[in-house]
């Protein structure tokens, strides 16, 4: 039996699966507090425990959860999915919610596919019309992308050619989410967190608004691309399954609108 521990990322109270792959986190979890003034509890192991960076989650999100898994976690595989969105092996939609829970992907089931491969993403997000670079220039702001490469030409050169690839693909691995190896996961951190820590000196991003803060978490999304092309990291893609309805409508008017408006994104969809 291999030993996988998958975080599930959640500042609230939701439902989680109980497989025992499983592991609810309560990311952001330092300084939390209820309606009465108290520490807020969820019931869940807290991020602010260990080694941690929970202070950091207002603008590196489910981050702080990957940071804690990354230092304190023991396990041959970690992975990160969020309280409403999920791998899964079954085909097909579900719009019943108990139907939906009863498709999130299994121990038994990561166990089959992690004896075939080291490392499980989510089906690419395809942009059509736009490119990982300009899709994120347009609904949020091009000045996080150029100090980014800068820190890669700095830090990590040999990334840099694989940076400009990626950023011209008009399609990615998104969410943040994945299943790894333990040991690639360590890796995939060690580069990752000193980028983004050089970065919070480049940006003064406490300006910008709670949606718009979140940008560390945001990029992070697009060097997991970067980082999997430069050490050709072979994966397997499954679909990811959403434990709440998305208005589709709405977030293409969004899209369309950040691309032809210059609008940019004011809130999650």
């Amino acid at each position: 039996m291999k030993d996988i521990k998958v975080i599930v990322a959640t500042h609230k109270q939701y439902w989680m699966p109980e497989d025992k792959i499983y592991l609810p986190l309560h990311v952001g979890a330092e300084g939390k507090r209820d309606r009465n003034g108290n520490v807020l509890e969820l019931g869940f192991v807290k991020d602010n425990t260990g080694d941690n960076i929970s202070l950091k989650n207002p603008y590196y999100c489910e981050l702080t959860g990957l940071y804690w898994a990354w230092k304190n976690l023991h396990c041959e595989y970690i992975g990160l999915v969020h309280y409403r969105r999920y791998f899964t092996v079954k085909p097909g939609l579900r719009n019943n919610l108990a139907s939906r829970r009863n498709c999130v992907l299994t121990g038994k089931e990561a166990e089959k596919i992690l004896s075939r491969c080291d490392v499980v993403v989510p089906k690419p997000r395809n942009y059509y019309i736009e490119s990982l670079y300009t899709h994120y220039a347009h609904t949020h702001y091009e000045e996080h992308l150029i100090e980014t490469k800068k820190i890669i030409r700095k830090k990590c050169p040999d990334y840099l050619k694989i940076f400009d690839r990626v950023m011209k693909q008009k399609h990615g691995y998104m969410f943040n989410m994945f299943i790894m190896k333990k040991e690639l996961a360590d890796a995939y951190c060690e580069w990752l967190f000193p980028i983004l820590e050089e970065l919070e000196t480049k940006i003064d991003y406490k300006q910008y608004d709670a949606f718009q803060a979140r940008l560390f978490g945001r990029l992070s999304e697009l060097l997991f691309n970067v980082w999997l092309n430069k050490n050709n990291i072979p994966v397997k893609e499954l679909r990811t399954l959403h434990m709440e309805k998305i208005n589709w409508f709405v977030k293409g008017k969004a899209f369309l609108d950040a691309k032809f408006r210059h609008r940019k994104f004011e809130g999650s969809f």
